[in-house]
C-alpha cells in the first residue's frame, strides 16, 4: 500500500489518501435492465477554458443519453485548486463525480488513490491517439486513472498598432523577443505583461535555455534551478521583470488580456483560446451579452473581426531563427473520483467528453483536443498555426508523485516573485531548490 501526504496551504492538518482506495470505488444503484439508476452528478471544470457552448453541450447530451439523470457543472478557480481538491476528493459528500485536473497535478492525485481506474475506457476513447505525455501523468502501474482533456500551449498576442508605432517587428528568436519587449516598454505600457508570480510563462525561458525545475537522481529528486543552464534562462526572466513590464510582482498569470484590452500592455502570453477574451475599446460595439438577436450576432462578428485586425499572434521563438521555444505544456486531464457514488454515470460523461462532436468543439474553441485525431478541427488560421507551433516543443513539469504539493505550497510563485523583486537569481534558485527537494522527497 502506497501512502502519500498532501501539504495543505496555510493549514497544519494534511489529507491522506491511500492507493488502496483505487480499489474501493463507489458504485451506482442499477435499474432492473442493468443501466445506472437516475442521479444528479457533478462535474468540476477549472477556469473559463471550457466555454459556455461546450458546457451546454455536455449538459444537454448527458441528460438526453441518461434519462432522468442531471449534470451539474461547477467552475473552480485554478488558484488554490489543490487544497480544494484535497478536501473534496476525500469526502463522499463533497466529491465531484468527474473532475478536471491540471496535468501537473495529475500524478500526485493519481498516486494518492483519488481517482478510479478507467483503463477500460482507454481504447474506447482514443487509445494511442490520446496526448501521450498527459496519459503518462495519469497512469500508475500500467493502469489509467486520468486521461487527457486538452492541451493549450501558450502563444504571444501583440498589439499591431503599438508594434508599428515603435517600429518593432515580430521577433524571430527569444533574445529578439526580450529586445522588442524592452523597446515597447514605457511608464504607461508594459512591453510584455509578466506578473511576478507567473511561473507558467517563466518556464519558457528556463526550459528553452536547457534548464528544469527538478531532475530525478535514483529514487530522489534534486532541485535543478541552480544548474548553470537554468540560471541562464532565469537571468533573462529577471531582465524582463526589471526592464519590460509594469505588471505587479505579487500577481499571477490570471487574465492577462485585461491590461492588454486597456492599452496597458503591448504583448501577453496565454493559450490561444484567449483570442475570444480580447476586447479592444476601438472595436467594442456595446452589445448586450444576453442579446441573441441576429443584429447582435452580426455586431459581435464585426467586433471580433476588428479585434483580430489590430491583434497579432505568434509562437514564442527559440534560441535560433526558425525554431520554437520550449514552453510549458499547459492543459488538463479528466478523471472519475474514486469516492463518487455514480461510477457508471461518471464514465458515461467521460464517453461524451471524448465523442467526436465534443472533441471537435474543443478544437474549434482553440484548445488542442485530448484525442489528436481531431486536431484538424482547430482549423488552419493564424491562431491554430500558433497553437500547433507552440506545442511542438512544449514540456510538462517533472513527473514527480508529489508535484501537486509544490503547487499547493506555491513554491514556484514565491520563487519567481523573489526574482521579480530583485533577489539575485542564484540566491533565489538555491533557496527554491532546497524547498523543492524537501517537498518532492
Amino acid at each position: 500500500m502506497k501512502m502519500l501526504r498532501f501539504a495543505a496551504v496555510g493549514v497544519a492538518a494534511a489529507l491522506t489518501l491511500t492507493a488502496c482506495s483505487q480499489g474501493d470505488e463507489g458504485s451506482d444503484d442499477a435499474t432492473d435492465n442493468g443501466t445506472p439508476a437516475p442521479a444528479t452528478i457533478k462535474l468540476w471544470l477549472n477556469g473559463t477554458d471550457t466555454g459556455d457552448a461546450l458546457r451546454e453541450y455536455l449538459v444537454t447530451t448527458f441528460e438526453k443519453e441518461n434519462p432522468g439523470s442531471k449534470l451539474v457543472i461547477e467552475e473552480q478557480d485554478w488558484s488554490g485548486l489543490v487544497p480544494r481538491l484535497q478536501t473534496a476528493l476525500a469526502s463522499e459528500e463533497q466529491t465531484p463525480d468527474v473532475v478536471e485536473i491540471g496535468n501537473t497535478q495529475s500524478a500526485t492525485f493519481t498516486y494518492a488513490g483519488a481517482f478510479s481506474d478507467i483503463s477500460d475506457l482507454y481504447e474506447e476513447v482514443g487509445g494511442a491517439k490520446l496526448l501521450d505525455g498527459f496519459v503518462e501523468a495519469g497512469k500508475v502501474d500500467g493502469k489509467n486513472y486520468a486521461l487527457p482533456y486538452y492541451s493549450g500551449a501558450r502563444a504571444v498576442f501583440y498589439n499591431k498598432d503599438m508594434f508599428a508605432a515603435a517600429g518593432v517587428e515580430v521577433p524571430t528568436t527569444i533574445q529578439e523577443f526580450g529586445e522588442a519587449a524592452k523597446k515597447l516598454q514605457s511608464d504607461a505600457v508594459s512591453g510584455f505583461w509578466f506578473p511576478g508570480q507567473d511561473w507558467y510563462n517563466g518556464a519558457t525561458w528556463l526550459y528553452t535555455a536547457g534548464g528544469d525545475f527538478a531532475v530525478q537522481d535514483g529514487d530522489q529528486w534534486k532541485g535543478a534551478l541552480s544548474d548553470p543552464k537554468s540560471v541562464e534562462g532565469l537571468e533573462q526572466v529577471a531582465d524582463l521583470f526589471a526592464n519590460a513590464t509594469n505588471a505587479p510582482a505579487d500577481a499571477d498569470s490570471n487574465e492577462p488580456w485585461v491590461p492588454f484590452n486597456a492599452g496597458q500592455a503591448a504583448m501577453f502570453s496565454a493559450p490561444t483560446w484567449a483570442r475570444w477574451s480580447i476586447d479592444l475599446p476601438q472595436c467594442n460595439k456595446g452589445v448586450d451579452p444576453d442579446d441573441t438577436s441576429d443584429e447582435a450576432k452580426a455586431l459581435r462578428g464585426e467586433q471580433q473581426a476588428c479585434n483580430e485586425e489590430h491583434t497579432g499572434i505568434f509562437a514564442m521563438p527559440g534560441n535560433t531563427k526558425g525554431e520554437f521555444a520550449t514552453a510549458f505544456a499547459g492543459g488538463s486531464n479528466i478523471a472519475v473520483a474514486a469516492k463518487s457514488k455514480n461510477q457508471e454515470l461518471a464514465k458515461n460523461l467521460v464517453r461524451i467528453i471524448y465523442s467526436p462532436e465534443f472533441q471537435e468543439m474543443l478544437g474549434q474553441n482553440g484548445l488542442i483536443p485530448g484525442n489528436t485525431e481531431y486536431t484538424s478541427s482547430m482549423g488552419d488560421d493564424v491562431y491554430a498555426q500558433a497553437a500547433v507551433s507552440a506545442a511542438i516543443n512544449a514540456k510538462l513539469t517533472p513527473a514527480a508523485e508529489k508535484w501537486a504539493d509544490v503547487e499547493g505550497d506555491r513554491i514556484l510563485e514565491d520563487f519567481f516573485q523573489q526574482i521579480a523583486t530583485g533577489t539575485p537569481v542564484e540566491q533565489a534558485a538555491a533557496d527554491a531548490d532546497k524547498l523543492l527537494e524537501d517537498t518532492l522527497n
